[in-house]
């Protein structure tokens, strides 16, 4: 079966170099640009698979070019791997607020970086058990993907409905960190991907709830579950 296109955005020679070589050996379709100006024009054009995106960028920075294609219908859908240099957590929130599928921070290992791939790529498309799922003033319409908060449309990311959405379907049940990154994020718990992606996403989740936030409930050493009691 044909392998998917990967777009790399990164202005490191090396790196860039790095990446296509264990793309290509992987069966993979490999685009890239060394800025990000021209590096969007190929995302708009091409509509890659998925692409893989460096913060600091010369012509357009990361950010910006995450924002513009996830406001896009055309170009919503294709997942984003973010690449930083930075270590700090805001950088990697404000990525994931933009709706970034996933971040490595450099350095990183080439057989990390292949199971990250894969996992994006590979998410399944979770069937519903209700078309709606409702709790206290909280409500999903899943076959129109619309989440409402007191009635109104409540803006999440792909990763914040998938994330609600299956904390909801659980029906109380504890779900932990790592079953959370295989249904949600499709990735092999053998991977070794930290699962502090979780808990920010979750962070950022409970924000949004606003009022509705206290029933995604932290379960010390165990993970997370969803109130659903009215």
């Amino acid at each position: 079966m044909a392998k998917e296109s990967v777009l790399i955005i990164e202005d490191d020679k090396n790196i860039t170099e790095l990446l296509k070589y264990n793309l290509e050996q992987d069966g993979y379709r490999v685009q890239f640009s060394a800025r990000g100006d021209s590096g969007l024009e190929i995302a708009r054009k091409s509509g890659p698979s998925l692409i893989v995106l460096d913060l600091m960028l010369p012509g357009l920075d990361g950010l910006e070019i995450c924002r513009i294609l996830k406001q896009n219908t055309k170009t919503a859908g294709i997942p984003i791997i973010m690449l930083t240099a930075k270590s700090e957590e805001t950088d990697k929130i404000v990525g994931l607020e933009l709706g970034a599928d996933d971040y490595i921070t450099k350095p990183f290992s080439p057989r990390e970086f292949l199971a990250r791939v894969k996992a994006v790529l590979r998410r399944k498309q979770i069937q519903p058990k209700k078309a709606l799922l409702k709790a206290g003033t909280i409500e999903i319409d899943t076959e129109k993907h619309l989440v409402t908060l007191k009635g109104k449309p409540l803006e999440l990311t792909s990763k914040e409905y998938d994330l609600l959405r299956t904390l909801m379907e659980a029906d109380g049940r504890v779900l932990e960190r790592d079953s959370l990154l295989e249904n949600v994020w499709g990735y092999d718990q053998a991977a070794g991907i930290e699962t502090r992606t979780v808990d920010m996403h979750i962070g950022q989740l409970r924000k949004k709830l606003k009022t509705e936030a206290e029933r995604v409930i932290t379960v010390k050493n165990a993970g997370y579950r969803f109130d659903n009691e009215s």
